[in-house]
């Protein structure tokens, strides 16, 4: 079995680098043909959840269902829908927007867009839900994103955020923007605080007879970097600026969520959402797929994605990243069962 799995290892790290050298190779030649393209343009797509969900339904009742019985349903289902259609102009409508955050926030490229979309038409009768999913990150990309989410408000529109896996830190910034926030209990919520780290390679660099010049106009221009010298001073001014900006955190969510104890949550730690519920950081456990369906039985739900116009390179750039996390997740997989065998 050891050696079966050596070899799959092996196998998996030629393809690995099989794989990698054809990506390059290939995306230097097409990003030579496209050099003169330009892929910043997008469009948004809007789709009706209603029907999606009615579709899906009408499935269902059609393998659970008699053939009479089905034609029933479906001609009910039809009904409903000429009559949801007759009542449309005084029905509320509720925009469906989703965000997955990394460490850069690098989704609010096309937040922005979809919230550009949506102020465009929607009105205070109205209401905007958006999934949330992030862990947090770089603060101001994050404060962005958070201001993004802002807009919404400042037009008087009611906005409800639903988390169904994680909204921490800089996620949370964001959450706690909405005029409701509802998760599933076993989200994972806070992790109110900031965080400041990094490696210093100035004693190995000594201890090699390396000698690095920074010059620097300002007395903090550069606090603690990876190979200058660590000084208290510089310490101290990195420390003080690590707690202005959690004191800015703090400020923020006090303004949004007047309710919370913030010497409770203040402090860094996370919580579950059930946990997070009685802390009042969220309005109520649910997941997004109940509140959804819920809402089409009395509303329009329409979902808006902005959808970047991508060149070949970039298409061929996320095909290899996927191929490349495929290849990892294998050897991850094969690592993390090889433990039971």
């Amino acid at each position: 079995m050891k050696d079966f799995m050596g070899n799959y290892s092996l196998f998996l790290a030629k393809a690995l680098t099989i794989a990698l050298t054809v990506s390059v190779v290939l995306a230097i030649g097409v990003a030579i043909l496209e050099s003169d393209n330009d892929s910043s343009a997008g469009y948004i797509s809007v789709k009706k959840l209603n029907d999606r969900y009615e579709a899906i339904t009408l499935e269902m009742k059609k393998h659970l269902l008699s053939a009479d019985e089905y034609e029933k349903a479906a001609a009910v289902a039809d009904a409903a829908k000429e009559a949801a259609e007759g009542e449309k102009a005084g029905r509320k409508r509720v925009f469906v927007l989703s965000f997955s955050g990394d460490l850069a926030a690098s989704a609010v490229a096309g937040l922005r867009e979809e919230i550009s979309a949506v102020l465009g038409v929607a009105t205070p009768e109205d209401e905007v839900i958006v999934r949330l999913e992030s862990g947090g990150g770089m603060v101001h990309s994050y404060g962005l994103a958070a201001s993004q989410l802002q807009r919404i408000r400042d037009r008087n529109i009611p906005l409800t955020i639903a988390v169904d896996k994680i909204a921490a830190s800089g996620g949370y910034m964001m959450a706690c923007v909405g005029d409701r926030l509802v998760a599933a209990p076993f989200a994972i919520i806070g992790s109110v605080g900031v965080i400041f780290s990094t490696p210093n390679f100035h004693r190995f660099l000594q201890k090699h007879d390396i000698d690095y010049e920074q010059i620097t106009a300002g007395e903090y221009k550069r606090t603690l970097t990876l190979f200058g010298q660590i000084t208290e001073k510089g310490r101290d001014k990195t420390i003080a600026q690590v707690q202005a900006v959690h004191d800015l955190f703090k400020q923020f969510i006090a303004a949004h969520r007047k309710s919370v104890d913030m010497e409770k949550v203040a402090t860094g730690e996370f919580w579950y959402a059930s946990q997070a519920l009685n802390l009042k950081l969220v309005d109520e456990l649910m997941t997004s797929d109940d509140l959804l369906r819920a809402r089409s039985r009395t509303a329009d739900l329409y979902e808006v994605t902005w959808q970047p116009n991508q060149t070949l390179s970039q298409q061929l750039s996320a095909s290899v990243r996927l191929m490349v996390s495929d290849l990892f997740m294998g050897l991850w997989q094969l690592a993390a069962e090889s433990r039971y065998q």
